[in-house]
């Protein structure tokens, strides 16, 4: 079992840089584990992560660090979203935290839980799915590993915005989320083991049963609204978290 109360944050997009932004999160993670007893972070915590064999980015090492800590308190897992799916050796040998680079499958209580990001369902272009295909392969990864991350890391603030997908139309955001629910059922249909499936990616909070006492659930983007979700063996909740105090 990894907890009986999960926290679910996801698409935080911390760029890492010293502000609102990263002070807004960090104080989240503060207060974690006073609302549960497990942290799931389902994807795209960073708008870019790369975990070097010898180097941490460092615009990202605040943050880091801190679910590195919350690690030690509470069990912490994380899956892999299109902007920071290359981590999967760092977050698991130094952080001790359960990593996937696509799906986890959790126990909350007795409830079984599948999460994954959601960007490698059907994607919302063409050139999306090219896109993601790309990056996620491994060769990809390990050219990149190749180049010094300070030129790494200049040529995704250079070319980041052209590769990532960005999308914010409503009408292909709300494509992507009918895929999603669509794909949810599928997977319902094929494991009637599951009670919940958690998908993020669209950056739109929404709950729904798609069979009796079986659910599809997204907590929302920490980047737009400070949203998150509670999840425990019988219910799910989203919430907003309250912005920090000066």
């Amino acid at each position: 079992m990894f907890g009986k109360t999960m926290v679910v944050v996801s698409d935080a997009h911390v760029r890492g840089e010293v502000g609102d932004e990263t002070e807004s999160f960090l104080a989240f993670l503060e207060q974690v584990p006073a609302l549960g007893d497990c942290l799931l972070i389902n994807g795209d915590l960073f708008e870019f992560w790369f975990s070097y064999r010898r180097a941490i980015p460092q615009r990202g090492f605040l943050v880091a660090a801190a679910i590195a800590m919350l690690a030690r308190k509470i069990p912490v897992a994380m899956t892999g979203g299109n902007h920071d799916r290359w981590g999967h050796d760092f977050w698991r040998q130094q952080a001790n935290i359960l990593y996937s680079p696509d799906e986890l499958r959790l126990e909350v209580g007795s409830r079984v839980v599948v999460a994954a990001h959601g960007d490698r369902l059907p994607s919302e272009t063409r050139s999306a799915s090219i896109t993601h295909a790309v990056i996620s392969h491994p060769a990809t990864a390990r050219v990149f590993g190749l180049i010094h991350p300070d030129w790494g890391l200049g040529l995704v603030k250079r070319f980041g915005p052209q590769l990532a997908d960005n999308t914010t139309d409503p009408a292909v955001l709300q494509q992507a989320q009918i895929r999603q629910t669509e794909w949810a059922r599928r997977r319902l249909v094929r494991d009637p083991t599951i009670g919940l499936i958690l998908l993020s990616h669209t950056h739109r909070a929404a709950v729904e049963e798609l069979e009796p006492g079986r659910l599809i659930l997204n907590p929302g983007a920490w980047l737009k609204e400070r949203s998150y979700a509670i999840v425990t063996e019988r219910s799910q909740e989203l919430r907003t978290a309250e912005a920090p105090t000066r």
